[in-house]
């Protein structure tokens, strides 16, 4: 069932120099992203004073594709815990399994007994490490259940895991109180207040949404979340967060400075990361929601790096040097050409030369069978084809005998919605061998598929491995929810 969705509105835009912002610092940062062969931007906002005064996506990525923002989703679950709390309908102090009485009588060790809503909020279970695969180990049916009956090493609230069931449990809990799923609880409280248009969240065999993972929103999306904690929960005039959430939901709750990289051992709050500048959400291979209260900036990205924190790195070098304290006069021109830049954003073409003249009718209607590595990770693909006509090339794959046609070699990147929404390029590296790029648009991966015409056989490869299963039709925002 789909909610009633309000047609989302415009953020007030600025010229840069307008909020004390240098061009040139923006466009040092856009350099250096775009200089670093980990790194591929899909899209970035850069708000200040209320004002986006940068904006652009790298095509084929478009403003209005959703994007899989991965553990992002977290701050968006913790915001739905702050409304149920203000709405009295959970307590922090209250202790989790205290909203799950079926499992009572299960539940005995003292220290999970113990364990609160603020703990799992704050990744302060007192387990020393990832519990999913232990706790899906000990229930595969109710992931809740199977957490609570593991053990904590240490007393809640002393010692900080990232740990996923936590969040899920935050999600279950909202599930229960509300009788709605967390989209569905958001979507009147925070989504249409803030002009959020569509969201789909992935959810687990048992139909609840995951929590700490498979939302997909817009960028605009992030930069609204971002907008609404940097003015403390108030939206044009309007609290829509209860007072005093935001400082308790972005302070240090727990400290997690074990030795891993720099913007990663600054604390945690209640599913938002400090950062050594400001605070954020974010998600893998490269999914952010920065907040910079000091700035009054947000900048919100979506990309493809398994380098997270060279991403940071990259803002902190360039962009925070750019924040002045005021307008700059004169800047114009250096504005204009800004504008002008990130209109034109765009991924490079994947490599790749035209088809070889005197192989062409080789190539055209030649089938492959999977290589051994694809036979072991990639099962569900069978067959490869090339095939051309009079518009151009078609690599079509079979996956669980499902056809997936995807047209390359174009002039650039070419987009096919159905059945995944995906964009197609390659070409070939010599005469025997084609190489295409699928990025599947809604994700942040690419599955790049290679055809050798000399032995018959393809091999596909994940340039990101996909956390919730590697399958081409599966690359897409579960379409149904809010």
């Amino acid at each position: 069932m789909t909610a009633r969705r309000l047609p989302p509105r415009r953020l007030s835009t600025s010229a840069p120099a307008a909020q004390g912002v240098d061009a040139s610092g923006v466009h040092a940062f856009l350099d250096a992203l775009e200089a670093d062969p980990g790194i591929e931007p899909h899209g970035l906002m850069i708000l200040r004073h209320d004002h986006v005064v940068a904006s652009g996506w790298w095509a084929p990525y478009t403003p209005d594709r959703l994007h899989l923002l991965y553990s992002l989703s977290k701050s968006f679950t913790a915001t739905a815990v702050g409304l149920a709390a203000g709405e009295g309908l959970l307590g922090l102090d209250d202790p989790v399994i205290s909203y799950f009485p079926e499992f009572d009588a299960d539940i005995t060790d003292p220290r999970s007994r113990a364990m609160l809503v603020r703990h799992v909020a704050s990744m302060a279970s007192g387990h020393l490490e990832e519990t999913y695969e232990r706790a899906h180990a000990l229930d595969p049916h109710e992931l809740v259940r199977g957490f609570l009956l593991l053990p904590p090493d240490r007393d809640p609230g002393s010692v900080f895991a990232y740990s996923q069931p936590t969040t899920y449990t935050l999600a279950a809990i909202i599930e229960r109180v509300t009788g709605q799923s967390v989209s569905a609880y958001l979507r009147p409280r925070l989504l249409d207040p803030l002009g959020i248009g569509e969201v789909a969240w992935t959810r687990d065999r048992a139909g609840r949404e995951l929590g700490f993972s498979g939302l997909h929103a817009t960028t605009d999306a992030i930069a609204r979340l971002g907008l609404l904690y940097l003015r403390d929960g108030v939206w044009e005039g309007e609290r829509l967060l209860p007072d005093g959430w935001v400082a308790e939901a972005t302070s240090v709750h727990v400290a997690n400075d074990d030795g891993t990289l720099p913007d990663w051992r600054q604390g945690y709050g209640f599913q938002f990361w400090r950062s050594r500048h400001g605070y954020r959400g974010d998600g893998a291979y490269g999914q952010y929601c920065l907040v910079l209260p000091e700035h009054d900036v947000v900048v919100a990205m979506t990309s493809a790096s398994e380098d997270m924190q060279a991403v940071l790195d990259l803002a902190w070098e360039h962009l925070l040097p750019a924040f002045g304290p005021e307008p700059l006069p004169g800047r114009q021109e250096e504005d204009a050409a800004l504008a002008e830049r990130m209109g034109r954003l765009a991924l490079p073409p994947a490599p790749g030369k035209p088809a070889p003249p005197d192989r062409v009718e080789a190539w055209s209607g030649a089938e492959f069978t999977p290589d051994d590595v694809v036979r072991r990770t990639l099962r569900a693909l069978t067959e490869a084809r090339v095939s051309a006509d009079g518009e151009g090339w078609c690599l079509t794959l079979v996956e669980d005998g499902h056809r997936l046609d995807l047209p390359f070699g174009l002039g650039g990147w070419t987009v096919t919605e159905e059945p995944v929404p995906v964009a197609s390029d390659g070409g070939w590296t010599d005469a025997g061998t084609l190489v295409v790029d699928l990025a599947c648009l809604e994700t942040p991966h690419h599955l790049v598929v290679t055809c050798s015409l000399t032995d018959r056989t393809f091999t596909a490869r994940w340039s990101t491995q996909p956390l919730h299963g590697g399958r081409i039709r599966s690359m897409k925002a579960p379409r149904g929810s809010v």
